[in-house]
């Protein structure tokens, strides 16, 4: 029945965005030419040449992947400021440049010439790692426990070798000692649509959570000793025929130890009350993208969902044996020149049988992005969930750009910067089976939080959100964000 519910959930918010899910969205673009009057009256336009400025790091081919035209392609009038538009866009969510213009010009009768114009970020960050080890910066400011302060070294090589690579090596110290390499190859075959990436990585805590009471964590801390150990790798294979789709399968090895007093505190912490357990994943997510940002979308689509299998019964003695589906869809639509709205659907349905989702396994509302704002302190742990997101936003500061002359490099002396004003109403259900928390009243029921912020947007993907939220049982507060809502 309440499964049920979650469907229902679901139905009805995919009623409400399938009206204008296909709805083409008005944008007035203008050539930067000086015969506008002669391209007007053209039928079709044939693209003569292509020139690229500004890729001192960065190879041609993985600028010309994200383009929707390549020279000699003939492209009707209707159609071509679209497509120049969103080309733009493609460049900008790859995260290799900072800002991105794409001028024509005409050649002769009905040939075009194209000229873009690039400036690439800084891809080098060997930075010093000072963050709170918390579900969310609010939660830890809840308490302000300053001993939960991870440090170390976070080093990061974006487009390495100039091809969109990805290297990241992890060093962390502190309230969790975290260590890791990631490598990320986005194109490994000619066609540019097959790629790879790895990733292994160790962490240990003195403290973990091994509960929730009253919608919160409960932690056991020991200073001597460990109270979990884990270690991954895994490998995944990426497949991008098109730009806008992307499907991913991944193959992980987790290896978990645990202090025995982890197991006393709950005895439904681990499989079968064990203290060691190590077992296979596989998962499979397919993404649809059609958004104008991915760090801050105002416009387009997006789509994703995952398929992931814990457990194979391949290693021995694997006792794992737990299936979930997560999927996620988001419509943003913009209303007139300076009003935006935004709706978004995150529903997980996951194996409810209590002897196969352990506690240190399960994941409800209130960690990375699946929150009800205004529910920032809490968490509601269960097997299943439906979550609705909705944003209204009003342009207060279009986006500017402001250049700092006496900074050398144009990857930091040239930012642009907006604001917006938003109205916001989220509502969730979780849906817990096992009920083998404590006095968790917030699962089993319908929640909701409405409010108001300000986001501020900048580049290098940075985003800023202050906002005021109240809840159902009408209590409230100023949260702080650093992502995009929806």
């Amino acid at each position: 029945m309440k499964l049920y519910i979650i469907f229902q959930l679901l139905f009805l918010s995919l009623n409400c965005l399938a009206t204008n899910f296909y709805a083409k969205n008005s944008t007035n673009f203008n050539l930067n030419t000086t015969k506008n009057d002669t391209i007007k009256v053209k039928k079709y336009f044939i693209i003569n040449k292509i020139e690229i400025n500004g890729n001192k790091v960065t190879k041609e081919h993985i600028i010309y992947r994200e383009l929707l035209f390549k020279k000699t392609d003939t492209i009707s009038s209707k159609d071509f400021c679209k497509i120049i538009k969103k080309s733009k866009e493609n460049l900008l969510n790859t995260s290799l440049f900072n800002f991105a213009t794409i001028d024509t010009s005409i050649a002769s009768l009905n040939l075009v010439n194209i000229k873009i114009n690039l400036i690439e970020r800084w891809y080098t960050w060997p930075t010093p790692l000072f963050e709170f080890s918390d579900r969310n910066f609010n939660s830890w400011w809840e308490t302000k426990d300053f001993s939960k302060i991870d440090y170390g070294l976070y080093l990061v090589r974006y487009n390495f070798w100039g091809r969109k690579e990805n290297l990241k090596i992890l060093f962390c110290l502190g309230y969790d000692e975290r260590y890791g390499i990631t490598y990320e190859i986005p194109y490994i075959n000619k066609k540019h649509t097959i790629g790879l990436g790895f990733k292994t990585a160790y962490g240990r805590n003195h403290e973990v959570d091994y509960a929730s009471f009253e919608n919160k964590l409960k932690y056991f801390k020991d200073t001597k000793n460990y109270a979990q150990e884990k270690y991954s790798s895994s490998l995944k294979l990426i497949y991008r025929k098109h730009i806008h789709n992307k499907h991913i399968l991944k193959l992980q090895y987790n290896n978990f130890k645990f202090a025995d007093t982890l197991l006393t505190l709950n005895k439904d912490y681990s499989f079968d009350n064990k203290t060691k357990t190590e077992y296979l994943s596989l998962y499979y997510k397919y993404i649809k993208d059609y958004r104008d940002s991915r760090a801050y979308p105002l416009t387009g689509y997006y789509f994703n969902i995952e398929l992931a299998k814990k457990g194979l019964g391949i290693l021995n003695k694997e006792k794992t044996n737990l299936f979930y589906i997560y999927s996620s869809i988001r419509k943003y639509y913009k209303i007139n020149k300076k009003l935006y709205f935004a709706s978004g659907i995150n529903i997980k349905i996951s194996s409810i049988d209590k002897n196969i989702q352990p506690y240190f396994m399960q994941r409800g509302l209130g960690y990375g992005r699946d929150i009800v704002r205004a529910y920032e302190y809490y968490v509601i742990d269960g097997q299943n969930f439906g979550l609705l997101k909705t944003n209204l936003k009003y342009e207060l500061l279009p986006t500017k750009v402001y250049e700092f002359n006496f900074i050398p490099s144009e990857k930091f002396s040239k930012i642009h910067y907006a604001v917006y004003l938003n109205l916001f109403a989220d509502a969730a259900y979780v849906d817990d089976k096992n009920h083998y928390q404590y006095n968790n009243n917030l699962a089993n029921q319908f929640i909701f939080g409405t409010g108001i912020g300000l986001d501020f947007v900048t580049y290098y993907d940075k985003i800023l959100r202050i906002e005021y939220s109240i809840n159902k049982s009408k209590e409230s507060g100023i949260f702080i964000h650093f992502l995009s809502p929806i």
